[in-house]
């Protein structure tokens, strides 16, 4: 018996749900501008590890598409961005402080487990100094801003491009 293996095509893509920022444009440049302020002296590819952990937590099919790709931009590996979602069994592929991000960034993103435990904050403290530390927690907030409009109004990945106009 022979078998053939075809590329299946995908169905037409869905619509978002609702094209949130056409109707909220004040609140889009505020996030935007939220967003520009919150990365501010954080190194890219650390921040697009954060935007892509805190992306697969949420499932935000349209954010981890934009920060997969940013993140590739920004220099990250394939095969870090393919091992982040099992980061505590991969620790080997990340630095001590970008484990420490990650940590932080699950307890933020998962604030239905409870608060973020002090030895999470501790290590990251460890890691990061106060302003740096401050800026991260921006980070982690606002991409988890960015992932409930996202989810929330069904927004379609697959079209971003490095460099546009985005979170």
């Amino acid at each position: 018996m022979t078998t053939t293996t075809e590329a299946t095509e995908h169905a037409p893509e869905e619509p978002a749900r609702l094209n949130w920022y056409k109707h909220a444009p004040e609140v889009y440049k505020a996030m935007v501008v939220l967003e520009i302020a919150a990365k501010k002296g954080l190194d890219p590819v650390l921040t697009e590890l954060v935007k892509t952990r805190a992306s697969q937590v949420n499932g935000c099919a349209f954010c981890l598409d934009m920060h997969t790709k940013d993140a590739l931009a920004a220099g990250e590996s394939v095969e870090r961005l393919v091992q982040l979602s099992a980061w505590r069994e991969s620790r080997h592929f990340y630095t001590e402080k970008e484990l420490a991000a990650l940590a932080l960034t699950e307890s933020v993103t998962v604030l239905t487990d409870g608060f973020v435990p002090d030895e999470v904050y501790a290590t990251a403290a460890k890691h990061f100094e106060e302003a740096e530390l401050a800026q991260l927690i921006a980070v982690i907030t606002t991409i988890n801003a960015w992932n409930r409009f996202g989810v929330t109004c069904r927004l379609v990945p697959g079209h971003y491009t490095p460099g546009m106009l985005g979170h």
